[in-house]
């Protein structure tokens, strides 16, 4: 069974009973004074109170942006100088590790090492972009003796972020450090299940240096705050990262204003395991793409696709190792799954495994460990024989549940991974390295790892295909996204030019 740990509840030194916007350079409450109620995941208590912006509040901080953005010396500074700001925050965020990671467990019930992890991973996007930025090039086209041709790559404007609440801290920094590396200025609304770490952004910003207005920060819910900067027309990008059918209100609220869009939507990444696998690191791997941030992560391997021949052992050991994942108090650094974060969130989740239920097999799990009578708990959950037409095959759940389902060889393994509107990653096991390029090619998903967990190059794409999202990320990609280029061509010699209307009328033979 699950092993059990005792009942705590940790509350961190210092925390903070309300949180406001960071609009201009200053903190503020809402101009209506409009708040929501902020709890934590192991007691369900509201632990504090949060601004709900409004369409005023993002007015605000939209006007502020634009601002920096014209008037303010951000996006023409030189590159090397933009960099050093990146650098400086990337230290702030490092020297901060351990109070970001406190946070970070408390608000959102994932394990503290798991959460010191995305401190580190946050302060290596700035660092990476401080790099980029710095030794980006752009091009340059000669016709020799006639013409020279140029690019000259601009910042876009004012950006909106919207970001998730699964590992909130280190999933802002993916867009506030290639944004402000670019050169925009920003809007950040956070989710509003999570907004206790991006309130510590305002502070790291302003140490390091980043010019006032750059960094404008507004919380509230989706469909206030969030709609109103999506649809504010003086936002010239959005950048989001949620479920897919926020997604798709998202995508008609910009159409009007053709803002660009990048959106990593939601997942239901396929893991095919070949009976030539190795079987010991397929283990590992599976059960840790699904079951560590609390199944809370967009790239979870929830469907695990095993070849028939070695399917029934493989169930079996995969069930008793996910019996014995420790589930308890995120503070605990023997913890391996902990708090799922929202009560609202725990419904649903919980709403598939009855689903699941009368759908597979429940081989582990399946409910609330007993140890932990209160707080968003659920053991890691486990269906055998999951048929493709399964709901917990086709949607995405977003927690600590994935479906078993057995393939005979590898088109039906194709054809299986395959069978969903998702296509955000993948996971491929095989000893055949022909036949492993040969599927992870074959399968529709944005990214696939070979023989590996998710373990991503920053340099990399990420994104997805189909219903999981719009656009790439990452690398020179983000860049490409946060600017524009425009093409600069220059002369070197005389230009012919026909003369129209130059002739006379008596000229012209009719």
């Amino acid at each position: 069974m699950t092993q059990t740990q005792p009942v705590t509840r940790h509350v961190p030194e210092g925390l903070p009973t309300h949180l406001q916007h960071f609009i201009d350079g200053e903190l503020r409450d809402s101009v209506g004074g409009a708040t929501f109620d902020v709890l934590d995941p192991v007691s369900n208590r509201t632990y504090a109170t949060a601004a709900a912006g409004q369409a005023e509040d993002v007015d605000a901080a939209v006007a502020a942006a634009q601002r920096a953005f014209s008037e303010g010396p951000w996006p023409t500074m030189a590159p090397r100088a933009r960099a050093r700001v990146l650098n400086r925050i990337a230290d702030l965020v490092e020297s901060q590790g351990d109070r970001l990671a406190e946070l970070e467990t408390f608000d959102t019930g994932l394990p503290i090492t798991q959460a010191k992890g995305q401190a580190q991973r946050a302060a290596e996007n700035f660092r990476f972009f401080a790099d980029v930025i710095v030794a980006q090039t752009d091009e340059a086209y000669q016709v020799p003796g006639r013409q020279i041709n140029y690019v000259n790559r601009k910042p876009v404007g004012v950006a909106g972020l919207i970001t998730p609440w699964n590992t909130p801290f280190m999933l802002e920094s993916w867009k506030l450090a290639p944004a402000i590396a670019a050169g925009c200025t920003v809007v950040l609304k956070p989710a509003e299940f999570t907004p206790l770490s991006a309130s510590l952004w305002a502070q790291i910003f302003t140490e390091a240096g980043l010019p006032q207005g750059v960094f404008n920060l507004v919380n509230g819910i989706g469909e206030e705050a969030g709609a109103a900067l999506v649809a504010h027309p003086g936002t010239r990008l959005i950048s989001f990262t949620g479920e897919t059918t926020t997604g798709h209100t998202i995508f008609r609220a910009a159409a009007p204003h053709l803002k660009g869009l990048s959106m990593e939507l939601g997942g239901k990444s396929p893991v095919v395991i070949f009976e030539d696998a190795d079987l010991d690191a397929a283990l590992d791997s599976s059960l840790f793409g699904v079951f560590s941030l609390n199944g809370e992560r967009c790239t979870a391997g929830s469907r695990i696709l095993v070849q028939r021949s070695v399917y029934d052992a493989f169930v079996e050991r995969y069930a008793a190792r996910a019996r014995n994942v420790v589930v308890g108090d995120p503070h605990d650094p023997r913890t391996e799954v902990g708090a799922l974060v929202h009560p609202e969130h725990y419904e649903r989740v919980l709403g598939y495994v009855e689903i699941g239920k009368s759908e597979g097999r429940l081989v582990a799990g399946g409910g609330r460990p007993e140890h932990l009578p209160e707080g968003n708990y659920l053991a890691p959950t486990v269906f055998a024989d999951v048929p493709p037409t399964a709901r917990i095959f086709q949607e995405e759940i977003f927690g600590p549940v994935v479906a078993l389902t057995p393939f005979d060889d590898e088109a039906e393994a194709i054809a299986l991974a395959n069978d969903v509107k998702y296509g955000l990653a993948g996971y491929v096991w095989t000893r055949d390295l022909t036949r492993g390029h040969r599927v992870a090619q074959s399968i529709e998903a944005g990214m696939v790892w070979l023989n590996s967990h998710n373990v991503r190059d920053l340099r990399t794409p990420f994104g997805g295909v189909k219903a999981s999202g719009l656009g790439h990320e990452g690398g020179h990609r983000s860049i490409d996204f946060y600017t524009e280029e425009q093409a600069v061509h220059v002369s070197l010699g005389e230009v012919h030019t026909p003369r129209f209307g130059a002739r006379s009328a008596a000229e012209i033979d009719y």
